[in-house]
């Protein structure tokens, strides 16, 4: 790697290290989960006893995947103390993996390039067989993404989608006609969006909206308030979320339906302050009302 420092490759021989420590820790929850078969609910249902394993492990791009998707494992596990420790121990590993990859950002920027290069070669045959599949590099998020945890027992578990969410981002109009002049300026849709961008001020703010996908809301009721007096906690889930075995039982859990709805269902907000007609189509950029 040009201009790599010593303090960088220590950085990643480092990170190499903690992978494997993630991998081993991740075999050892799903070996213990899979000798104790706790009580477990999912979203879809599944007959694969592995299914657990393959989730935790699942840290790759799949062929043709948008790098900002992740792909969720939507389930609630109740765990006795020795599973809990389990898995705390698998979110030690990786929220040390996500501080090191900041360090490694920090210290050279194109060290993440790097990161994923490498890490599929460290257990042999991983590679090779990745490449088979489509899914040669990793991804980085669904690497170090935390398993939701509750910190206490659970009476019951309210699950639902949350389909509404929008990243609202404001740009200038100089910074949009920048976009629009990296696409094909020649092409007729854009040449006439850069004579829509030219008859505004421009000093005119714009809003670069992108629509998130589907998220799993959790709402938590615990059988007790904790020490800060809350009796209720709010969370998205991508990952199973683990509570303590109450009496050996899952809590009661409203499931909610296998598909995100198809609209919104949530009032809008934010974007009530944009126009209801995209201005720049091939950028979705709105004018302010």
């Amino acid at each position: 790697m040009p201009n790599a420092t010593p303090a960088h490759y220590r950085l990643l021989h480092e990170l190499d290290a903690h992978f494997d420590q993630l991998t081993a820790a991740i075999h050892r929850a799903a070996t213990l989960y899979e000798t104790r078969t706790p009580p477990t609910w999912h979203l879809e249902g599944t007959s694969d006893p592995h299914w657990l394993r393959n989730a935790l492990l699942d840290m790759w791009h799949q062929q043709d995947q948008d790098g900002r998707e992740t792909r969720n494992y939507i389930a609630l596990i109740a765990a006795d103390e020795p599973l809990m420790d389990a898995f705390n121990a698998v979110n030690t590993v990786k929220s040390t993996i996500r501080a090191l990859l900041q360090r490694i950002k920090q210290s050279q920027p194109s060290g993440l390039s790097e990161v994923k290069r490498r890490l599929p070669q460290r257990h042999p045959g991983v590679d090779s067989v990745l490449r088979q599949g489509g899914m040669a590099r990793l991804h980085l998020k669904q690497c170090w993404r935390q398993l939701p945890i509750a910190d206490a027992p659970v009476a019951r578990v309210r699950l639902a989608w949350y389909s509404s969410g929008r990243s609202i981002k404001r740009i200038t109009v100089q910074q949009a006609e920048q976009k629009l002049l990296q696409l094909d300026s020649d092409a007729p849709h854009v040449r006439i969006q850069l004579r829509k961008l030219a008859g505004i001020p421009s000093s005119e703010p714009l809003a670069q909206v992108q629509n998130q996908a589907p998220l799993m809301r959790a709402n938590l009721f615990y059988t007790e308030p904790l020490e800060d007096g809350h009796t209720r906690r709010a969370l998205n889930i991508a990952m199973p979320l683990i509570v303590p075995a109450h009496e050996g039982r899952l809590p009661h859990i409203k499931a909610p339906p296998s598909e995100p709805p198809a609209h919104r269902t949530r009032a809008k907000r934010r974007d009530e302050k944009l126009e209801s007609d995209v201005f720049l189509p091939s950028l979705r950029v709105y004018r302010y009302r």
